[in-house]
């Protein structure tokens, strides 16, 4: 990772994205470390996360996250969850907001030096290219280590850097949260490859 000691930085978290990544790499996110990471490589002026939060619900596992988040050095950006109905008649929740990083990141060209993108959506490559024309570097962290890959190939090859997530896993993660019997086996099976790798 290519950062600078004067640079002013600013973090662009796509909550849901960055979840399904990590999720995919078997690791949780411990946003303390993230944060303190971050401030040790250049100047931190901002950390933004992007929730949508379903409203409604008495209980919603990600009410403490982002409550959490609030207190300790985020700037929090959320909007209402929309409902809809699959094909299959399940309820489900949509909410996407690209708009508002969008929007923050066009804003923030001004005041930031290298701008880093949590997210390997795609849709995000008109917005990489228009932030660097502004004059900021941008770093995009995802994946191409999970199955299938999270980061658009052009998004990667658009953006200044690209940095695995899996290569931050020691750095800004904690093991995940599974059932023992899943870790144990998967645990297994890596020592079952690194062993089969040795002959």
């Amino acid at each position: 990772m290519t950062f600078y000691p004067t640079d002013r930085l600013a973090l662009f978290i796509d909550g849901a994205n960055l979840y399904s990544a990590a999720k995919n790499l078997g690791f949780d996110i411990d946003y303390r470390k993230l944060l303190e990471e971050f401030k040790k490589r250049s100047m931190l002026v901002r950390a933004y996360y992007y929730t949508a939060l379903v409203e409604n619900e008495e209980y919603s596992p990600i009410r403490p996250l982002v409550d959490w988040l609030d207190y300790n050095g985020y700037r929090l950006v959320t909007k209402p969850a929309r409902e809809y109905t699959d094909g299959s008649g399940r309820k489900r929740f949509r909410g996407d907001m690209d708009v508002e990083i969008a929007v923050d990141m066009l804003e923030m060209a001004e005041h930031a030096d290298h701008m880093v993108l949590f997210s390997g959506d795609g849709d995000f490559l008109k917005l990489v290219e228009a932030v660097q024309r502004k004059g900021s570097r941008v770093t995009v962290v995802s994946t191409v280590k999970s199955q299938p890959p999270m980061v658009s190939d052009d998004l990667r090859r658009q953006a200044d850097n690209f940095v695995d997530l899996a290569d931050l896993a020691d750095m800004i993660g904690r093991p995940s949260r599974l059932p023992r019997f899943i870790s144990e086996s998967r645990t297994a099976r890596e020592e079952d490859r690194e062993a089969d790798a040795g002959h």
